[in-house]
C-alpha cells in the first residue's frame, strides 16, 4: 500500500535492522539510515509515509534532521525514537516538530499503535475542516499556519500550534488533560509528566499575557477551556 512506507534513521544496526524485519512483517515497506546525513539523502529522494528517528545519530542529530525534514514536508508524521527519556529532551523533540516520541526499551506492540495511529490521521488530512478558528480577537489561518490576536501577529511552535488548534476547536468546552494527551501527543495519558501544563503555560504566555481578556482558563480537577466572551 502506497501509504506504508516508512524511514527509519537509526545509528544501531541491531535495533534499525529488528525494527525493518518486525514492520516488514507487519506489511510496512521499510528503507533505513544509520547516519543523520543518509537520512536526509533518503528523505529528499524518495516519497515516506512516515519516519522514525533516533537523536544521537552521527552526521546531523535527530533534532536537526526532524527540523529540516518538517521545513521541507509540513505533513508526514515524524516520531522520536531514543533512550533519552527526560521531560527536557521530549519537549526540545516536539519543538522540532515530531508528531510522537517514544522511549527505549519499548514494546514493539505499542510502536506499532503508534504507527497506525499517525498514518491514519495523515490519511483523513485530506478532510476538510476548516481553514480558519477563531475566538474573539484571535484568529488561527490553518493553511499559512499563522496565529494573529488583535492584529498581532504570535509565533508557536509547531506543538503549540496543535495544542492551540485542539483547544480553538474545542472552545467554550473543557478538555482534561488526558484528552489534550490523546488528541495533540497521540500518546497515553502518563500522570508522572506535567509536559501540557507547561505547555499550556508557554501558550498563556503568548496567547494572553499581554492582553485583559485571558482565554485559556483553568478548570481545577477538570482541565482547561478556551473561553470566548459572551459579549
Amino acid at each position: 500500500m502506497e501509504e506504508r512506507k516508512i524511514l527509519i534513521v537509526e545509528d544501531e544496526p541491531k535495533i534499525a535492522d529488528t525494527l525493518k524485519a518486525g514492520l516488514a512483517e507487519n506489511g510496512y515497506h521499510v528503507e533505513v539510515a544509520y547516519d543523520g546525513r543518509i537520512g536526509e539523502r533518503l528523505f529528499m529522494s524518495h516519497a515516506f509515509n512516515l519516519v522514525i528517528l533516533d537523536i544521537n545519530l552521527p552526521g546531523m542529530n535527530g533534532y536537526d534532521l526532524c527540523k529540516l525534514i518538517r521545513s521541507r514536508n509540513a505533513q508526514v508524521p515524524i516520531m522520536m525514537l531514543t533512550s533519552l527519556g527526560r521531560l527536557n529532551d521530549k519537549m526540545e523533540g516536539y519543538d522540532a516538530g515530531a508528531d510522537d516520541y517514544l522511549v527505549k526499551p519499548f514494546e514493539f506492540k505499542e510502536l506499532l499503535v503508534k504507527i497506525r495511529v499517525l498514518l491514519k490521521r495523515t490519511m483523513n488530512q485530506h478532510i476538510p475542516i476548516g481553514n480558519l478558528l477563531s475566538a474573539d480577537g484571535l484568529t488561527m489561518d490553518l493553511d499559512r499556519k499563522e496565529v494573529v490576536r488583535d492584529g498581532n501577529k504570535i509565533t508557536l511552535t509547531v506543538k503549540e500550534f496543535q495544542l492551540l488548534e485542539y483547544l480553538l476547536r474545542n472552545k467554550n468546552r473543557v478538555v482534561s488533560r488526558a484528552d489534550i494527551a490523546v488528541n495533540v501527543w497521540e500518546i497515553d495519558f502518563d500522570t508522572n509528566t506535567n509536559v501540557i501544563d507547561v505547555y499550556i503555560n508557554y501558550l498563556r504566555n503568548k496567547i494572553d499575557k499581554q492582553y485583559p481578556q485571558k482565554l485559556i482558563q483553568t478548570q481545577v480537577g477538570m482541565g482547561y477551556i478556551l473561553k470566548e466572551s459572551t459579549r
